[in-house]
């Protein structure tokens, strides 16, 4: 579990390809300090094993799977990366819940800069948009943020200076590829009303137990 605050932005390191399971590496510096070996980061929002510790520089896999449903699978040596290691109990949740578990790849349409702030409009499936409301969150590439407008095929978010500087939507541009991963808790209404959109009816109530 995360919260979407990004710890620090790094460059990746090695990366390789072999037999579908893609194998990189990193050089976390000042965050690798009580770092286990088999213990959660999220790289861009997704969470991945720590398999191996070299000193400062954490190797990391993907299988195939995670390498096609997030952007993952395109990052090379050099590119910069989100990293925030896993909430610990008792923490301050600055952000909100994030499982680094990536719901899809939108496409970055808009980004406009202004005094104080970043305007950033994402194209993604519907699917993703029914389970987001203005003013509700969202992770972009790991980075917890909060909905500006919801349309049905995309959305927006207002970023302040601070984060801009401090995460890769410093360097995103329109037609750049991002993660996205919704909401926890919009994933659970919508699943108990279903696709259809018939709403909360008191046979669904009980049938989960709420009446």
């Amino acid at each position: 579990m995360f919260t979407g605050i990004i710890e620090a932005c790094k460059p990746l390191g090695a990366v390789s390809r072999s037999a579908g399971l893609m194998e990189i590496a990193i050089d976390l510096g000042e965050l690798a300090e009580g770092v286990a070996l088999g213990e959660s980061i999220a790289l861009n929002g997704v969470c991945l094993t720590v398999a191996s510790l070299s000193g400062s520089t954490a190797r990391f896999q993907a299988v195939r799977e995670t390498q096609e449903r997030s952007t993952l699978g395109g990052l090379r040596q050099g590119d910069p990366v989100n990293v925030e290691r896993s909430l610990r109990v008792g923490d301050r949740l600055g952000g909100h819940f994030v499982q680094g578990h990536v719901d899809g790849v939108g496409t970055l349409s808009e980004k406009k800069e202004s005094e104080g702030q970043c305007l950033i409009r994402v194209i993604v499936p519907t699917d993703l948009t029914r389970m987001m409301i203005a003013k509700g969150s969202v992770a972009i590439d790991g980075v917890s943020l909060t909905l500006v407008d919801v349309a049905p095929d995309s959305f927006s978010v207002a970023i302040i200076p601070h984060t801009l500087e401090n995460t890769t939507l410093r360097v995103r541009r329109p037609g750049d590829k991002v993660n996205i991963e919704v909401d926890m808790i919009g994933k659970y209404v919508a699943k108990l009303l279903g696709k259809d959109g018939g709403g909360l009816t008191i046979e669904k109530l009980e049938r989960y137990g709420f009446a």
